[in-house]
């Protein structure tokens, strides 16, 4: 008997602590209180873009790319894109093959094995279809692929140049560059220092 009791008596315990617990439940609206502002967008014309959302789709002269080729860790270090250098890079080096497979030696890895370059995916953000804010300073950017979410972060001012992420293409990169302004003709090493003096 007493154990009934017992349990009668915790219901009722946890059935009031559950009413005191939960005023929400039984309150009713307040009419003297204002309903919350939606927030207003930025007026026309103003430097401020809005967030949006881009789909980027794989060109359609890309190589075929299987399953079994993102398995292969030696496939990791190619490039499937430009296997051969193009004529433009160190025409006059004998050895011009090889550094140009030490260029970018995880193309790709970057691209096709954690990028989604051959891949339908969503960009969001601000400048979705840019790498970078073009006003300079910070920029965030969101890739979607079906459920995965693949991040981009990037901050430019000046000569510093850095970002990380998932880039507009879809393939995965960091950098971390700090150089000159673009326009700045570079300093002319060349002329001899000479001393006022002479």
């Amino acid at each position: 008997m007493s154990g009934r009791i017992n349990n009668r008596q915790g219901l009722i315990v946890a059935a009031v602590l559950l009413c005191i617990g939960c005023p929400a439940a039984f309150s009713r609206p307040d009419p003297t209180v204002r309903p919350p502002a939606p927030m207003k967008r930025p007026p026309t014309g103003t430097n401020s873009v809005p967030w949006h959302t881009i789909t980027v789709t794989p060109p359609t002269n890309q190589p075929r790319i299987h399953f079994y080729n993102k398995l292969n860790p030696v496939w990791w270090l190619g490039n499937i894109d430009d296997p051969a250098p193009p004529a433009w890079y160190r025409p006059d080096d004998k050895h011009r093959t090889t550094k140009w497979r030490w260029r970018n030696p995880f193309h790709n890895f970057d691209h096709y094995v954690i990028g989604v370059a051959d891949k339908k995916f969503a960009r969001s953000g601000r400048w979705p279809e840019r790498n970078s804010n073009p006003n300079g300073g910070w920029d965030f950017e969101v890739a979607r692929r079906k459920l995965v979410l693949l991040p981009f972060l990037s901050w430019q001012r000046g000569r510093f140049n850095f970002y990380w992420g998932w880039r507009e293409h879809g393939s995965f990169g960091i950098k971390l560059n700090y150089s000159r302004p673009p326009g700045q003709p570079p300093a002319n090493d060349s002329q001899p220092v000479t001393s006022p003096g002479t």
